[in-house]
Formats: structure tokens, C-alpha cells, sequence
């Protein structure tokens, strides 16, 4: 392996998440004949390292590489450090920065004292430094501390390099990990999967230990988390763990051997099981914790408002408003009841009825702008459905990660059962897309002194996460809850929420092929899918519609009619290369100035949440600066990752969004995802216009496939069962 030898002198960046690092590199000795130009020459070095050790010999093992934007670099995949071998070089080691209470002249005399063996006479005994002249006990421990902690790393990562770490995954295991790295190496390995794919751990594993119980045990665990998250599932059968174990990791075991392999399992609390169901123990307590805590909340007395009807008559003529007797019992229902469901889908007035439980509640309690925050808190589980619950009500509104104050890092919230919120009216919207541990999570942060109404469509798509949390709560018969079902027109001749309501019902009406004011469906084959959308887009930037207020929304990324094929040429239509606009190419993407694009991750500490759709506004070397409705976050070109273009996404990350005007393509394609919840979930994001592009048929089949993953939860039954108590 080719290498440099030699010294960092100055670190210019240094990311300590994935240990990515830019710095200044002193070449003192080299194998390379291509290199041989560069010594006793300062030139930049890139790579990933646990940590930056300034001044301390160390071998780079890489290659020169010539950086479009920055030149000439050596770009290193592995590091060791050089350990001192002359006098000379051990007496500059210990007087360095990196050995506490040790200057020059003291290392002078550990080397006088101890010999060329002194680093490794320290390390075996601590004791032999008071042979030292002038040496007290105090200096000997920091000084043998010290020589402890700077080869601790260094021995770790060559650890982990030679298992068949990659050096990042190295550098991300032990900025992880850390003090307790040597305990997850020993007896958690698999903990490790918090920061590397599952697989990847395993095949390591696999290698370095052979098959063992501990493999076992997390194979399972593994098997159970993928079928949960694959299905929805909150429990599993012990016939769906075999098969996944077969499946994924070649573990074949008679029933009754899993079985007792489960036991073991259980016994270490990671799993449960009731009855012939076994649940990952985190699911378990997720249901239970609902369950418990929806009931303290109902059973708290009620803080009812007196004269409500008169109050809300008077607010419908202040407002020139006219609620339906629907409507009506739904606003008064919530504010006399401590639990309230409402549900319902597009243009029934989930939106004013919100709006109205707000205002008069704030009417009745005379409530000023500080008690406001102090009482009331709007959420939703994505940004853009907190920002249109803002819009709605001029108040504030939050995500609920934002809200519990989640620590990416320790994946920990700072509001939960030890530490409540104090807000006394919390309304949660779009609470379909909630699984049953982001609304544990809620439930453990409040206080039971509340009045919790939950908002959503049972007929859009389930959350991503494992459980069925709306429709579970609904099918108790135990809270209060209000259907809406009227829809009211925009127009004489508005068919966007008909269609809707037509695609729940499966029940289409000839009027799907008609043109309307909000609709028209656009028929064409497969083959010229993508030149009617591009014509579409033609016509409409003609009438001042653009990417900021036109959405297409389609089920799959790949193929010639996926996602990522359509960004590609809607990027060309809308912000096409221009010598003026920056670019920098991602994993063969071209992120340009004045892209839009989407946010894929949550992230707290940026206010930018998963869903989230901004415009590149800067891009300036490796960052990109995003504008995401006013909030600017900058982006390393390691952290694109986090981010795709937004010209088309999938209608799984539309939802709680609304889009001015949508383009839905159809196409046989998409077959695997034409279903019934899919394509009514794309129709109700369409606010002002929906056009369909595609098959007749292909539609009409998606309309008919009323498929749905039948969930497996308990979440219904174990409320149930307490309310029976």
C-alpha cells in the first residue's frame, strides 16, 4: 500500500459526527515515487479520524487526487500513527500537548531514566516513573493517564479496522461510543446497528465470532423489527419470525427451538409475549402506555364551557361562517369532552372546525399572547402540516418532535413522563400519518389535565411506523368522536373532493373522465407519460403556475416514468443550467441554484423536518444553503444525502401537505402500488386543481384494488380492557 509519513499541522475542517476531516500535512517520508515531489512539503490531506492529532508522526495510506474545486489532494482511507523510535522523537512525543504535567525538561529525564522503552515501561507500570528524578505521584498519574487515553483511540480504530470497519464507520462507532466502546465490542456489538446497517454488523460479526447465541438473539430481535416495520405490525407470530430468519439470514430452527430461543429473549426484556403474539418490548409498552394514559386522561373531571351554542352562533355571524349540525357537535364536543376524534377527508372543514375550537376557547378564557403558549399547543407529526395549522389559526404550531424537544443524538425526548408540558387544549392534526411510538411519546410529555383532540382521515394512508393509532382509537366506540362526511363545493362545478369520496367508496362516477373547474384527467398511454406532463407544464407557466405552486406526485422513484426520471426532466423545465447558477453533483445528481428539493430526515437543531420542501438559495464550494419557507440551513456535501429534488415526490411524503395545483401520473408501471389508499391519499392533496395523467384503465384498477395491509395490533383491545375493569 502506497503511503506518506509525517505530521498534521493544522486542521482547517473537522466534522465530529462522521470524523470527516480537511487538513494541512507535513510529508517526511513517502513509498510513492509520485510523491517523492512532495517532501518536507506542506500539502492538504482528506479522510475521515476518530479524532486530529497535531504535531505526532503519523502514516497516511492513500492517493493523490485532484479536486475540481480545490486541487491537488491526498485523499487517505486509513491512518496509524508512528510510534516514536529515537530518543529525540519519544522526548518531543512527551512533552507534546497530548501528555499532561510533562514538558521538555521532565520528558528529558524519563528518556535519561527509562531508556528507548520508556512509552512502553509507562504503560506496564505507572510506577516505574517515580524512578524519575523530581517525579511526585501527582504528575505520574496524569502523565500515565494521558499516554493511556492517546493510545486508546488509536488502538480502537486499528481494532475495528481490522474486524472490516470502513475508517468512517470506525470514526462513527467510536465518536459514538466512546468510554463504552470496549463493552459494545465485547458484549453489545449489535448496538452498533444504530449507526450501521444491520446486514453489514452482521457479516462482521459473522466472520470475527462465528454463530453463537448472541448472533442468534439479535437475528431474532432483527427479524421482529423488520416485520414490524415492513407491515405495520405491532406483534408478530412465531411462524412470520421463523420465515424472516430463513429469509434474511439463512437461520433455519425447528419451531419448538425458536421457541425456547424466544424465552431466553424474554427473559432478557427485550421482547413479550401474550398468548401466541410476541412483541418487541418497545411496541409493548407503547400500546400498554396509550391505553393507561388515554384512560387517566378520560377519567380526569371535565372543564365544560357554559352557553357553548350561544358562544358559537355568535362566532359563525362574527365570522360569517354557517356550520353544519356535523360540524357544530364536533367543535362542541371537543371543548366539553376531555378526548375527541374527529375525522375527516377533503373539504368536510376539518381546517374551520380547528379554527373555531381555538378561538373560543382563547374567547372563553380570555387568554392573552404569553397564555396562549402557555395553554394551548397545535401539532402535527410533519412540518408542513404544523405550518398549515399555523396558517389557518394565526397562532403558532409545531411538529411533535419539535414540541417534546427530541435529541437526535440520544434519540431521548426532553418532555416525558418524568417531565411534562403544562399546556392544558392540545389539538393534534393529520394524526393518521402517527404511529404508536411518536403518540406514546406524546402521551408520556402532556399532562392528564388536558383536552386532547385528535384530527385526521382514516381513509388516507397508515403511518410508516408500526401501528394503526387513529383508526384503533376510533374502533374502541369509547371516545368522543365526530365523522364529518358533507363536503362543501368550492364551485358548481368543483369534482376534487367528490373524487375523493368516490375513490373511498370505490365507487366511480362517469364524471372521473369529464372535464371540471379543479380537474381534468389527461389520457395517454405509458409510453408519453412524461412529454403530456412536460406539455402540461408548458401550458401552465404560461398562466403564472410554477414549481413553487405545482406539485406532481407519483408512487415509485425508479423506472422511466419514477420519480427520480421526472426530476430530472422537470428540472431542465423549471431551473435549467445556467452559467450563472452553481452546481454540485451528488451520487450522479446535479443539485443547481433555485432547485427545489425536499428534506428526507428530521432535524431539530435546523427547525427542518422530514417533508419539509425548500429552494436552493447559495451553493458556494462543498455547502448549499436551503431556504425552507424563511429558514436558511446549510448543507456539507457530505449531507445530501438528506435531501432529493422536489419538483415530483412520492405521495407517501405528501402527506400533510396541501399543493395548489397536482399532477398525478397513473401508469401500469406503477402496478405494485396502484391501490385504493394511495391514490385517494394523492387526490386529497390537491387544493385548487388536480390533473391525472395516464391509463383509464390503470386508474380505474387502483380505485377497484381496495388493498390494505391489515395491521396486527392490540392497541384497540388492551383500551378495551380497561375500560371494562
Amino acid at each position: 500500500m502506497n503511503y506518506i509519513k509525517g505530521k498534521i499541522k493544522n486542521t482547517i475542517f473537522f466534522n465530529e459526527d462522521n470524523g470527516y476531516v480537511v487538513a494541512l500535512f507535513r510529508v517526511k517520508e513517502t513509498n510513492d515515487s509520485t510523491m517523492e515531489e512532495y517532501l518536507n512539503k506542506t500539502i492538504t490531506v482528506t479522510g475521515n479520524l476518530t479524532d486530529v492529532k497535531i504535531d505526532i508522526s503519523v502514516t497516511l495510506y492513500g492517493e493523490m487526487v485532484n479536486n475540481e474545486k480545490f486541487g491537488k489532494q491526498y485523499h487517505f482511507n486509513q491512518m496509524e500513527i508512528t510510534p516514536p523510535t529515537t530518543e529525540d522523537a519519544i522526548i518531543e512525543f512527551l512533552a507534546s500537548s497530548f501528555i499532561n504535567s510533562c514538558g521538555e525538561k521532565t520528558a528529558k529525564k524519563i528518556v535519561a531514566t527509562l531508556g528507548i522503552e520508556a512509552l512502553n515501561i509507562i504503560k506496564e507500570d505507572k510506577n516505574n516513573l517515580m524512578k524519575v528524578e523530581g517525579m511526585t505521584e501527582s504528575k505520574a498519574e496524569k502523565i500515565y493517564n494521558s499516554l493511556l487515553n492517546f493510545n486508546k483511540s488509536s488502538d480502537i480504530i486499528l481494532k475495528l479496522q481490522n474486524m472490516g470497519f470502513t475508517v468512517e464507520e470506525c470514526s462513527k462507532i467510536y465518536n459514538r461510543f466512546k468510554d463504552n466502546i470496549e463493552g459494545i465490542l465485547n458484549d453489545d456489538f449489535y448496538d452498533i446497528k444504530e449507526l450501521i446497517d444491520f446486514k453489514r454488523i452482521d457479516t462482521i460479526y459473522l466472520n470475527q465470532f462465528g454463530d453463537n447465541l448472541i448472533r442468534l438473539k439479535a437475528c431474532i430481535i432483527e427479524s421482529m423489527r423488520l416485520l414490524s416495520n415492513s407491515n405495520g405490525d405491532t406483534f408478530s407470530f412465531i411462524e412470520e419470525i421463523n420465515f424472516v430468519l430463513q429469509r434474511e439470514f439463512n437461520i433455519y430452527l425447528e419451531q419448538e427451538k425458536l421457541e425456547d430461543y424466544l424465552n431466553i429473549i424474554i427473559a432478557d426484556g427485550k421482547i413479550h409475549r401474550e398468548d401466541k403474539r410476541y412483541y418487541l418490548s418497545t411496541l409493548y409498552e407503547a400500546e400498554n402506555n396509550i391505553a393507561h394514559t388515554l384512560k387517566l386522561i378520560d377519567s380526569m373531571p371535565v372543564k365544560k364551557m357554559d352557553n357553548l351554542e350561544d358562544r358559537l352562533n355568535a362566532w359563525e355571524k362574527l365570522n360569517n361562517i354557517t356550520y353544519n349540525l356535523d360540524q357544530k357537535k364536533a367543535i362542541i364536543g371537543a371543548l366539553n369532552n376531555n378526548i375527541t376524534i374527529i375525522s375527516g377527508g377533503p373539504g368536510t372543514g376539518k381546517t374551520t372546525i380547528i379554527n373555531a375550537i381555538v378561538k373560543l376557547y382563547i374567547a372563553k378564557y380570555n387568554l392573552s399572547p404569553l397564555d396562549i403558549m402557555n395553554k394551548i399547543a397545535l401539532l402535527a407529526p410533519t412540518g408542513r402540516a404544523s405550518k398549515k395549522m399555523a396558517s389557518s389559526t394565526s397562532l403558532p404550531a409545531s411538529t411533535i418532535h419539535r414540541y417534546l424537544k427530541w435529541n437526535k443524538d440520544r434519540n431521548e425526548f426532553f418532555y416525558n413522563e418524568d417531565n411534562k408540558t403544562n399546556q392544558e387544549l392540545i389539538i393534534v392534526d393529520e394524526v393518521s400519518m402517527i404511529d404508536v411510538a411518536l403518540f406514546n411519546a406524546l402521551l408520556k410529555g402532556i399532562n392528564l389535565n388536558v383536552k386532547l383532540i385528535l384530527v385526521g382521515d382514516i381513509y388516507q394512508l397508515p403511518s410508516v411506523g408500526p401501528g394503526l393509532v387513529l383508526n384503533d382509537l376510533i374502533n374502541t366506540d369509547l371516545f368522543n368522536y365526530h365523522p364529518l362526511n358533507m363536503i362543501y363545493r368550492q364551485s358548481n362545478n368543483s369534482y376534487i373532493p367528490y373524487l375523493a369520496k368516490e375513490i373511498k367508496n370505490v365507487d366511480l362516477s362517469e364524471e372521473f373522465l369529464m372535464k371540471k373547474d379543479d380537474y381534468v384527467f389527461y389520457q395517454t398511454d405509458a409510453s408519453n407519460l412524461k412529454e403530456t406532463i412536460q406539455k402540461i407544464i408548458d401550458i401552465s407557466l404560461t398562466k403564472g403556475i410554477n414549481e413553487k405552486n405545482m406539485q406532481v406526485l407519483a408512487p415509485i422513484y425508479k423506472g422511466d416514468n419514477g420519480i427520480d426520471n421526472l426530476n430530472r426532466i422537470l428540472q431542465d423545465i423549471y431551473n435549467p443550467e445556467q452559467r450563472s447558477k452553481a452546481e454540485i453533483i451528488y451520487n450522479d445528481v446535479i443539485f443547481r441554484e433555485n432547485d427545489k428539493v425536499l428534506q428526507l430526515v428530521n432535524d431539530l437543531e435546523h427547525n427542518v423536518f422530514n417533508g419539509d420542501i425548500g429552494y436552493i438559495t447559495h451553493i458556494l464550494g462543498n455547502k448549499i444553503t436551503i431556504n425552507f419557507d424563511g429558514n436558511m440551513v446549510t448543507y456539507e456535501k457530505k449531507d445530501l444525502k438528506q435531501i432529493k429534488h422536489a419538483y415530483a415526490i412520492t405521495i407517501h411524503k405528501s402527506q400533510g401537505s396541501e399543493f395548489e395545483h397536482v399532477i398525478l401520473p397513473i401508469c401500469h408501471n406503477y402496478y405494485h402500488m396502484l391501490y385504493n389508499k394511495l391514490i385517494y391519499t394523492a387526490v386529497s392533496r390537491a387544493k385548487k386543481t388536480l390533473t391525472i395523467v395516464g391509463e383509464v384503465p390503470s386508474f380505474v384498477r387502483a380505485v377497484q384494488n381496495n388493498y390494505a395491509n391489515n395491521r396486527k395490533t392490540s392497541l384497540k383491545e388492551k383500551i378495551m380492557l380497561l375500560y371494562e375493569v
